[in-house]
């Protein structure tokens, strides 16, 4: 199965491939739903193919905006672009799109974005006929109807969401955001008033939603997060070939974390109970299955903040040479904290006692305070560039 990984930018892009990611999705400056997302120009998509590629990995671009004429005018241009980067598949919802670079672009691959809500068999059909090569499921399906669609088209490839934010909308299909800002959500520049604060008050039914607020408010629009890495083999079992996870506005840490926990779960290499306690310490809201397993897990809204069990630390920027480490501090850690080490090797949840700091100058100091100031440590770890050091909670 394919591990397929989020990118905002090229830092994360690079993270994602050194904890284990088969694959990457990411957005060039237009087009895509995450408008702000770092996102990449045209030079950084070519230039990360190309390192996708001499890793061995694949990257799909998405075009999954809700388009409007107005998007085709120049459209040709960038579809160029992508067939020259030798992009693996472009990421699309608009069957306008579909038709139009099907019929113009036909050697890019089309998989048909989740927010086409792809629920059926005859849907999928219609999206195959038109020579798409993969459909990113909605993520309102169960098991069962996957398993069913797979057994109807065997040979169209299946890719669902396995962790990340889900939104409290069918499938990514909102007007919230226009409606109190302006901002369209589909066509990428949603400000997620979902996990606003509100107050509400309900006067005519009372009795039909009991609401409860306390000094914070209430989230009652505020879904949990998916995470499904105790159900994998299911997956596999119903027809999914790629394993999607969300999070294209998330930080560096949360796709190491989260992309290291899925790879190692695919590899059998831990016990799913640490790696469930793995995912507990970035980010995130309460865990649910959402909608893959009956009735009772489709109640997954939740008065759901973010929530995470340790800190991230410091990046290594260069390979641990003679005992040392150089790394670049994300937040503050002093002479005697204990860094636990987060690598996609052995090295996985090793613990290191910092004894020594040395600055830029290689002066000792006891303590790293200064914003993203690369420092040199102690460490006994073959450490290796794009490990993460964090202290637990």
């Amino acid at each position: 199965m394919e591990l397929l990984a989020p990118a905002g930018n090229f830092e994360k892009l690079k993270t994602a491939v050194h904890y284990g990611a088969d694959g990457v999705y990411f957005a060039g400056k237009s087009l895509g739903l995450r408008a702000f997302a770092g996102n990449f120009s045209d030079e950084e998509i070519i230039g990360a193919m190309d390192y996708l590629h001499s890793k061995g990995k694949v990257g799909y671009v998405t075009l999954n905006i809700v388009a409007k004429d107005s998007d085709f005018e120049d459209i040709d241009n960038y579809l160029s672009l992508l067939v020259k980067a030798k992009v693996d598949g472009v990421i699309v919802s608009d069957v306008g799109m579909i038709y139009y670079i099907r019929k113009n672009f036909p050697s890019l691959n089309i998989h048909v974005s989740t927010q086409a809500n792809v629920n059926n068999s005859q849907a999928a059909k219609f999206y195959a006929d038109m020579g798409v090569t993969r459909i990113v499921l909605a993520r309102e399906l169960n098991i069962d109807e996957i398993k069913g669609l797979h057994e109807n088209l065997p040979n169209i490839e299946l890719e669902a969401f396995v962790h990340g934010a889900m939104c409290i909308s069918y499938s990514g299909r909102c007007l919230l955001s226009n409606y109190l800002t302006g901002r369209e959500s589909n066509r990428g520049a949603c400000v997620q008033a979902c996990r606003w604060k509100y107050y509400i008050r309900e006067e005519n039914r009372e009795d039909e939603y009991p609401i409860e607020e306390d000094e914070r408010g209430t989230y009652i629009l505020n879904s949990k997060d998916m995470c499904l890495i105790d159900h994998i083999d299911k997956l596999k079992d119903a027809g999914i070939i790629s394993l999607k996870i969300e999070g294209r506005m998330k930080s560096d840490y949360y796709v190491a974390s989260v992309v290291n926990a899925y790879r190692r779960a695919l590899d059998g290499k831990n016990d799913l109970s640490l790696l469930r306690d793995e995912l507990e310490k970035t980010s995130h809201r309460r865990y649910t299955t959402g909608f893959y397993f009956g009735e009772n897990d489709k109640e997954y809204l939740a008065d759901s903040m973010p929530v995470q069990t340790s800190v991230f630390i410091a990046k290594v920027v260069e390979d641990q040479k003679d005992g040392f480490v150089k790394v670049e501090m994300r937040n503050r850690f002093k002479v005697g904290d204990e860094l636990e080490v987060l690598s996609p090797d052995d090295n996985f949840l090793k613990k290191i006692k910092v004894s020594l700091i040395l600055n830029e100058k290689s002066e000792e100091i006891d303590d790293a305070k200064r914003v993203q100031e690369v420092v040199t440590i102690n460490c006994p770890y073959s450490l290796k560039s794009g490990d993460i050091l964090r202290i637990n909670n």
